[in-house]
Formats: structure tokens, C-alpha cells, sequence
């Protein structure tokens, strides 16, 4: 019995990259239809988690222990008042560590001088309120100077961001003005955007007693701003409504803001499924590609493969040469990909102001998938050239 020659790893792949080296257009198609799927799988994993890491950790600075209590809104579409005592029975209530009232002003709008009509507002709304609306929404200046005991009795305004912007207002010299409810007031502060309440970036704030006295504010607040207890913040929401109008506390709706980015997370996470799978999807192109290519190799080198199992070489040896071609293009495409998807999540993450995070599972996984990809791909083809008889075979050379 002749003994079956072995076939050494330092020789199988020498013969394997034959194909790969004698056709390098082909064998780059090939890798770029798997580098595709990869890179596709890879960059939305890497832009996902950077996506999610970035809103986490405006959550975490923000915090999601604010509360914001309102009553519904009018026919008008103006916040509707709450109680008059309500703002003293949210200060009070167990695990509030602070609350601010404020006014919706309805009918009172303010614009960049008194030439612009009346309907055109902008969008921007007057509030009143009081100097704890900084510190309970953790908001700060970008300009000048908020509200105080003083400033709150006269015409003095300070603007949201967004209200700013709208009244092309930037800088503040001392003499910046608004016409603010058929009144001149001036501008002593810009904020900076308050993105958990954005109602306050559209805004013109101005103080409880120069409301009382300019636009008769009877002391009935529409929204309150409340900071809890972060360990006890669902405890206190569902005690507010009670807290704010004992008598119809149904009517009275408690929200937290950081809902919405928590919401987010959510949205991202369904989005990212869906394009995994056209990413799988773009990855199974791919193999469809390599498989196709394998085979038409091995119909164009059938005179090789029979002059090699004429010299002796057993169809186990055959197979694994093609096998191995074809786990080196799943190779080099997922190599491929994973640069291009790491370069993409960079990109995107830059772009967007992100810490750009892609997890190790993605690239290993990544690169791992191309090469189990590969190999599946090339099964077949190996086989029929294992398969071929070496007589059939040699009548093509």
C-alpha cells in the first residue's frame, strides 16, 4: 500500500496563494465585497457605542434627579396656572432639594424692537421667575449677569440662548435692549442652552415683581422646576401631584426631562439591529462573491488540480488548498474592514463632538466573522476540486 505523501502548513500555503498572486484584480474584488460587510458592522457597533457613551454621560452631568411640574396647557396653548401655594408646597414636600417657579406671561412677547408686528414672535416666550431657577436647573451665564433682589423689580430681562440668537443678540456693551411686551427692557444676562428645559432657551426672563406690576402676574405659577433626591426621584414624582393642587392633583403633570435622552438610548438601540443586518446582509454579498470567484478558479485551474493528484497528491490536499485561499481572502477582507470601520467610527465621532469608542468585541468579532465567513465560502468550491477525477482534469491542459 502506498503511503498518502502529508501536506505541511509551510507548503499549503505557497500553493494556496497561487491563485491569489497570479489574479490580484479578482482576488481584491473579492476582499473588498467582504471588507464592506465588516467595515459596515464594525462602524455601526463603534459610532452606536460612541453615540450611547456620549449620552450617558450628558445624563450623568446633567443628572436625573430634575422634575418639572406643569398643569396642562390652555386653548391658547399657554402653560395653564397652577395654584398660587403650589410653589411653597413642592419646597416643602419629603426628598425635594429645591424647586423654582415660573411664568408663562400669555400675550406678553418680546421682540428685537417695537417696528416688528406683533405676529411675529419667533417662537419666544416671556417667563417670570425668581434667582433659584439658576441653581435648580444647574444653568449658567455665557454673558452678564442673572436676575437678583434688585434687578428682579425693574425692567431688566435675561435671555435663553435660543432667544438671544433669534434677537441677534451676542454681545452684551450695556446698552442692549429688548421691546418686551410694548415695554423696553434691557438685556443684563444671556444664558447658556439649559438642554434639559429647552422652554427656558426660548425665553425672556424677567423678575416676579416686574411682572406683577407690568403685566398684572397674580402669583398663580404654570411650571416649577423641581431638584429631588436622586435615589428618591420616582418617590418624590409621584407625590407632586398631590403636593401642587390637593384638590385636583389628576389635572397635574410631573415629567423628568432626562427622559427624553434615556429615550435615546432606546432609539439608538433599535436603529443599530436594523443596520447589523444590512450589514450581515452586505456581508453575506460578500461571500456569495468569494465562493463565486473560488469556483471560477477552480474551473480555470482544472489542469493544475490534475497534474497535482497525478504527482500524488490526495483530494484532502486539494481541498485544503483551496480551503486556505479562500480563508485568506476572508482574512484579508475583514482585516480591511475593521480599519475601515474604525476609521469611519473616527470619523463620525469627530465630526459629532463624540469620544470615539469602538469595542474590542466588534473588532475581534469583526475580523473572526470574515474568516469563518471565508471559509464557508470556499467549502464547496474545495470540494469539487477534490472531487474532479485527475483524467478529466488533465484533458484541459
Amino acid at each position: 500500500m502506498i503511503p498518502v505523501p502529508r501536506l505541511r502548513i509551510a507548503d499549503v500555503v505557497p500553493v494556496a496563494t497561487i491563485g491569489l498572486r497570479t489574479r490580484p484584480a479578482r482576488s481584491a474584488l473579492s476582499v473588498v465585497g467582504v471588507a464592506i460587510g465588516i467595515a459596515a458592522l464594525v462602524a455601526v457597533l463603534g459610532v452606536t457605542r460612541s453615540s450611547q457613551a456620549e449620552v450617558l454621560g450628558r445624563i450623568d452631568r446633567l443628572g436625573t434627579n430634575l422634575l418639572t411640574v406643569v398643569n396642562g396647557r390652555t386653548i391658547g396653548g399657554d402653560e395653564a396656572a397652577l395654584p398660587a401655594a403650589a410653589a411653597v408646597s413642592v419646597a416643602r414636600t419629603d426628598g425635594v432639594l429645591a424647586s423654582a417657579p415660573t411664568t408663562e406671561l400669555a400675550g406678553v412677547a418680546v421682540f428685537r424692537t417695537d417696528w416688528v408686528p406683533v405676529y411675529l414672535t419667533g417662537g419666544l416666550a416671556v417667563r417670570a421667575c425668581d434667582p433659584s431657577v439658576l441653581p435648580t436647573l444647574d444653568a449658567s451665564l455665557d454673558r452678564g449677569r442673572f436676575l437678583d433682589a434688585a434687578t428682579a423689580r425693574y425692567p431688566a430681562t435675561v435671555l435663553g440662548a435660543e432667544a438671544a440668537r433669534t434677537l441677534g443678540i451676542t454681545l452684551l456693551s450695556g446698552g442692549e435692549r429688548v421691546w418686551l411686551g410694548a415695554r423696553w427692557y434691557t438685556v443684563i444676562g444671556i444664558l447658556r442652552p439649559v438642554e434639559l428645559a429647552p422652554e427656558i432657551d426660548q425665553s425672556a426672563l424677567i423678575g416676579f415683581p416686574v411682572a406683577a406690576r407690568d403685566f398684572g402676574y397674580n402669583g398663580h405659577p404654570s411650571r416649577i422646576y423641581v431638584r429631588a433626591v436622586t435615589a428618591r426621584t420616582p418617590e418624590v414624582a409621584a407625590m407632586l401631584p398631590r403636593a401642587t393642587d390637593p384638590q385636583f392633583p389628576g389635572q397635574v403633570e410631573v415629567s423628568r426631562p432626562s427622559d427624553a435622552l434615556t429615550a435615546r438610548l432606546a432609539v439608538a438601540e433599535a436603529t443599530t439591529s436594523l443596520f447589523l443586518g444590512l450589514g450581515a446582509v452586505a456581508l453575506l454579498v460578500g461571500a456569495i462573491g468569494v465562493a463565486n470567484v473560488m469556483l471560477i478558479s477552480v474551473l480555470e485551474r482544472r489542469a493544475e488540480i490534475g497534474l497535482r493528484r497525478a504527482l500524488g497528491a490526495a483530494r484532502r490536499h486539494v481541498a485544503a488548498q483551496f480551503i486556505v485561499e479562500s480563508l485568506l481572502l476572508g482574512a484579508a477582507g475583514g482585516l480591511a474592514g475593521v480599519l475601515l470601520g474604525v476609521v469611519v467610527t473616527d470619523a463620525v465621532a469627530v465630526q459629532r463632538g463624540w469620544q470615539p469608542l469602538v469595542p474590542s468585541v466588534a473588532a475581534g468579532g469583526g475580523l473572526a466573522a470574515a474568516v469563518v465567513v471565508g471559509v464557508l465560502a470556499g467549502v464547496y468550491p474545495a470540494l469539487r476540486a477534490a472531487r474532479m477525477p485527475p483524467t478529466d482534469a488533465l484533458r484541459t491542459a
